[in-house]
């Protein structure tokens, strides 16, 4: 009988056959750590095992429970935190299953590291698809706490092409709850149809109620009176609303991502000491995944050092923000001392040079992996040019890089973008290739 623990402590996952392994604990085991894994499963090695029938009977029942978790997503669970972090409070008392979760980890070779560093992608975008990305992992705490409090409809705001936004969009309907956006946007199309256009299109198809406001109308009111004075409105009409803030970040939101850590170290423990990470690098646009991130990896067993960059303000107003949220845990520690936050906005937030266009390009046709223009791909743009720059700080690292999701944003910056990829053409068929009329079915 095969034990999975044994299977862990194997230095290439190597396995002999068994009479007694089914094919479907075998595929449980093939699928339970690819991701960090170049080789398939060594049927050729040698595996012995040592434990007794009755463990071996514990792991896998404990298998098949949780491939039945498979089957819990939309359902609402009781949480129970990482033991690390049992001293934070207040603690969230449950949680909805939004997420595709664990997303995978795998090596990302990217061209022009400095020595010996390697860098691995956690896949954060693909934690789902119309709720994919980093948002999916708050809203699975600030949804459940929403229907906790009776809520029947969910505010939030973000900019027009907000990947929260959409994602809690997705969400509320997901849980039968009405959803408003409140979308920044220019002046000179504020009062237009916005359009379909990348996040707009999924936001629309479920519903969501959309209003807009221009940037200069958001910088003089602010987003929490926006999303007040809205609520205000829906109390008087006798609706339930749940305000969520930006980007989902708040104390709350932050529980998302230290579950993250969580999941990012049983991903490392069952690499059985193959895999360590010195550095975990995030794009910042609103903080709760950085606080989650850094206030996880200093208290579990991570220890990882968190570099965020960020794609709006200024690296001060991030580390007063991570402060104010970590406060709201009772952490009792300095945001300067578990995260270093760079400077990555460029022209702004939301708007790309045409070297950090070409950039997502360039790293998609090398790697095959699609950053998206407003987080990700500002971040690895300024993660890139630092390992340049100052390649001594990274040499002989191992780099976590979390993907956090956006791809829908590309389709804003598809004008930017066409001549970057004209790689098309019309294709030339011989005349000696044969014809025959009705031969090409299009079915």
């Amino acid at each position: 009988m095969l034990c999975y623990r044994c299977f862990y402590s194997s230095p290439n996952y190597s396995l002999i056959p068994s009479p007694t392994i089914s094919n479907k604990n075998k595929n449980l085991v093939f699928k339970t750590f690819p991701f960090l894994s170049s080789q398939k499963p060594n049927f050729t090695s040698s595996l012995y095992c040592s434990h007794p029938p009755s463990q071996i009977m514990d792991l896998d029942n404990k298998k098949d429970q949780e491939s039945r978790s498979l089957f819990d997503f939309l359902s609402q669970k009781a949480y129970t935190p990482p033991s690390w972090a049992s001293l934070l409070n207040p603690i969230p008392s449950h949680i909805f299953s939004l997420g595709h979760l664990p997303t995978p980890i795998h090596k990302w070779n990217l061209p022009n590291l400095p020595t010996n560093t390697e860098v691995y992608l956690k896949r954060d975008d693909l934690s789902g698809m119309q709720l994919s990305g980093n948002k999916v992992r708050k809203l699975e705490f600030l949804m459940a706490d929403a229907v906790a409090q009776g809520a029947d409809c969910i505010i939030t705001i973000g900019g027009i092409q907000s990947n929260h936004c959409r994602a809690t969009a997705v969400a509320a309907k997901y849980l039968n709850l009405d959803c408003y956006l409140i979308l920044r946007t220019s002046k000179v199309v504020v009062d237009k149809d916005p359009g379909l256009t990348g996040n707009l299109l999924v936001e629309r198809l479920v519903g969501a109620n959309v209003q807009l406001i221009s940037k200069e109308e958001y910088a003089q009111i602010g987003s929490v009176n926006l999303t007040n004075d809205l609520k205000e409105k829906l109390v008087k009409e006798g609706r339930k609303p749940y305000v969520i803030p930006v980007g989902g970040s708040n104390s709350l939101g932050t529980w998302g991502y230290i579950e993250a850590i969580r999941e990012i170290e049983q991903q490392v423990q069952a690499t059985t000491g193959r895999i360590k990470f010195d550095d975990i690098v995030v794009a910042c646009g609103s903080g709760g995944t950085i606080a989650g991130l850094s206030l996880g990896s200093w208290l579990g067993t991570l220890k990882a050092k968190v570099h965020a960059f960020a794609v709006c303000d200024d690296p001060d107003y991030f580390y007063n923000f991570v402060q104010d949220l970590i406060d709201g845990l009772k952490a009792g520690v300095d945001s300067h001392d578990i995260v270093n936050i760079q400077n990555a906005k460029g022209l702004g937030y939301a708007i790309n040079t045409s070297e950090e266009l070409k950039f997502v390009k360039e790293i998609a046709t090398a790697t095959g992996v699609v950053l998206d223009p407003v987080y990700s791909g500002k971040a690895a743009y300024g993660m890139m040019k630092d390992m340049a720059e100052n390649p001594k700080n990274w040499e002989g690292r191992k780099v976590l890089f979390i993907h956090t999701g956006g791809l829908l944003g590309l389709f804003d910056k598809v004008d930017q973008m066409s001549s970057l990829v004209e790689n098309w053409g019309r294709m030339e068929v011989q005349e000696s290739v044969p014809r025959k009329d009705g031969i090409g079915k299009m079915f």
